[in-house]
């Protein structure tokens, strides 16, 4: 065999094994069950939904709650794709979060759309297990950015909305960042340029006031909540320059932040070359979840 056909070989065993890995995340965990639909919030007769994971002891004892926000370049993918939904099999409550895509609207109704699940959440917690006071957000590329904007916008009341349960808090107390946009005021140079026009209403030159408030990296304060950060470092979508920003944003903040970078891994850690090994970045954010939401 030829060193190119092994290679060959050795890239489709690894996709192959990165397609498998990312069913096997998907899947509910034995002994939990799935509320599917659940109405968090409605903007005029748009009814916002949640698919939430519960472990079959929630009702025992609260349990911590991990938000799933999906990616797509906000202009597609659904709260019916959880790659959380592991974690319910860890103790958690998981709830994936439907938010409004580009071709319905411009931001900031994707972010609204988030806080909003995050104060319905807050306001039912005793309906599902919830702990109220041990909430955190995870999510990958688009849904990266507005994970990141949880974390760094509590309280910025332009971007709170008024889709329900007002009274209720929308601040996060973790946030896992997988390969997100942070920095819309620039020219990020790899990410299609049309994903952040349809997401803004036009250009960031033509609207430098809506990417400024689109950008977690403006709003970094000493007050955020801790911070795991993941991103391949061949990334050709998002740059990964784009979450080195956001770290050393937070670093300079004070915030307890880490950053992971994914050797041999592209856009939503699809392999290049040798395929990453997804378990031993699903374990690194296991512990940063049990770290900041189990302790006591």
């Amino acid at each position: 065999m030829t060193l190119r056909r092994f290679a060959i070989i050795a890239a489709l065993v690894g996709v192959c094994a990165y397609a498998f890995a990312q069913a096997e995340q998907n899947a509910i965990p034995p002994g939990c069950k799935t509320i599917s639909d659940v109405v968090y919030g409605k903007v005029g007769t748009r009814e916002l939904h949640l698919d939430i994971v519960i472990p079959n002891d929630a009702t025992d004892k609260p349990h911590p709650c991990v938000v799933w926000i999906h990616g797509g370049g906000w202009s597609k993918g659904s709260h019916k794709q959880n790659r959380a939904a592991w974690l319910a099999g860890k103790g958690y409550v998981v709830a994936s979060v439907e938010y409004r895509l580009t071709g319905e609207a411009v931001f900031p109704a994707q972010i609204t759309d988030c806080k909003a699940a995050i104060r319905y959440l807050r306001a039912h917690a005793k309906d599902y297990g919830i702990d109220p006071k041990r909430i955190g957000a995870w999510g990958s590329s688009a849904g990266g950015h507005l994970v990141a904007l949880l974390g760094t916008t509590g309280g910025v009341k332009e971007l709170e909305g008024n889709a329900g349960n007002p009274a209720q808090s929308s601040a996060v107390q973790a946030v896992c960042d997988f390969f997100g946009p942070t920095n819309l005021t620039i020219d990020m140079r790899a990410d299609p340029p049309a994903a952040v026009a349809a997401l803004l209403g036009g250009s960031p030159k033509d609207k430098p006031e809506l990417a400024k408030l689109a950008s977690p990296v403006k709003f970094v304060d000493p007050k955020d909540p801790p911070f795991l950060i993941v991103h391949g470092e061949q990334d050709k979508v998002v740059p990964i320059s784009q979450s080195e920003q956001l770290y050393e944003a937070l670093k300079k903040a004070g915030v307890d932040v880490t950053f992971v970078r994914v050797k041999n891994a592209g856009h939503g850690f699809t392999p290049v070359g040798m395929a990453p090994h997804l378990d031993e970045i699903n374990a690194q954010v296991l512990a940063f979840f049990d770290k900041q939401l189990k302790k006591k």
